[in-house]
């Protein structure tokens, strides 16, 4: 029953609710007055109904409406016994619907309507219109309390939606400037040493050429696969942006694309590395890509070695090269802000500066689950 209640519409809802208190009050009144008193009765019976039916839509200038129309027939016509809880709805409907600046004025208007009420009984001992009018405040508390809560809620929803986003962007930017930087890098360090080779040796330079073309259609791949996350309408999840991301057993290949760039690069990896989950395999690829790129093309440097540990509780990875180091005072750049974040995701750490015997050395360390 409850789930049919909450597909109807709320107009619907409203209009009914509406329809059974102007119902009530006009047989009321009919069992009371008659003539012109009845028809002026029963006027004010279908505007405070109205306001009922346009509680959500006007609230505030509902309850005044009705305030006032609940006042008219209190002083001029006669008490009704129906009417007040129809008000008593707005009043509700004002703390919960209106603006935070409006609902906070219900408090206050109320006032004359109660004073109003009870000026035609004048037995009526100062207790009972006191505690009608603490029941009108309640009531008006009930909805402005709800109303502040569902903002609260609306806001932490917001909150976590805006750093799920964020995260989300945060993720991808990493993969596009890992994939293109590298990339890049590598491609441009190619085709300058094509160009060198052109003249003198054709048989080189198509090699390298081919090298070019094969770098260029793996790069559109991965490229196509994080372009497609980003045109979705649905956030990505972890799960779609891993998809047939690269991992550390994509070392070797990683490995001959820093050779044609003409970095020679050793590995020495521990077999149980390929057995962890997807997301730090991506992440431990990732480092090592970013490391060897960085090695390239700022260090300038002939050879690297790379060394991935896995011992169970963690993936320890170090890179190290024999280019020119870290120059004093040395801020990192976005692929080393990079490494850290990717590291941080999994609670691991990241060291990195001069190697002992010259060159630049990085070190990070990944907590496996």
């Amino acid at each position: 029953m409850t789930r049919v209640l909450r597909r109807v519409p709320e107009d619907v809802a409203d209009a009914a609710l509406a329809a059974a208190f102007l119902t009530a009050m006009v047989v009321e009144r009919a069992g009371m007055l008659s003539g012109d008193r009845l028809s002026a009765a029963v006027a004010l019976s279908v505007v405070m109904a109205g306001c009922v039916a346009l509680r959500r839509r006007v609230p505030y200038a509902g309850y005044i409406v009705g305030s006032t129309a609940l006042i008219a027939e209190a002083l001029w016509i006669a008490p009704s016994s129906i009417s007040p809880y129809a008000n008593l709805v707005c009043l509700y409907s004002l703390g919960l619907y209106a603006t935070r600046s409006r609902a906070r004025w219900g408090p206050l208007i109320l006032i004359p309507g109660v004073v109003a009420y009870f000026a035609k009984f004048p037995s009526a001992t100062l207790t009972m219109p006191a505690g009608v009018l603490f029941t009108w405040w309640l009531a008006w508390a009930v909805g402005y309390g709800a109303a502040r809560r569902h903002e609260e809620q609306e806001a932490a929803r917001q909150a976590v939606r805006r750093a799920a986003v964020a995260d989300e962007r945060l993720r991808l930017a990493r993969e596009l400037h890992d994939l293109i930087g590298h990339t890049v890098n590598v491609m441009v360090v190619q085709a300058g040493a094509g160009r060198r080779v052109l003249d003198r040796d054709p048989a080189k330079t198509r090699e390298i050429l081919t090298g070019l073309e094969h770098i260029g259609r793996d790069a559109l791949t991965e490229l196509d696969r994080v372009l497609g996350l980003l045109r979705r309408h649905e956030p990505a999840g972890l799960d779609d942006l891993l998809g047939a991301a690269p991992g550390i057993a994509e070392l070797p290949r990683l490995v001959e694309r820093m050779a044609q760039a003409g970095v020679q690069v050793t590995v020495r990896m521990d077999p149980s590395v390929a057995d962890v989950i997807p997301s730090v395999d991506l992440s431990a690829y990732r480092i090592v890509q970013e490391a060897l790129t960085n090695a390239l093309k700022h260090g300038g440097a002939s050879s690297a070695s790379v060394t991935v540990h896995h011992d169970g509780r963690a993936i320890d990875i170090e890179v190290c090269d024999d280019g020119r180091g870290s120059p004093a005072g040395y801020l990192p750049g976005r692929g080393l802000l990079g490494i850290a974040e990717r590291a941080a995701a999994f609670g691991g750490s990241v060291e990195h500066g001069g190697g002992d015997r010259g060159g630049f050395r990085l070190r990070a360390v990944l907590p496996v689950p």
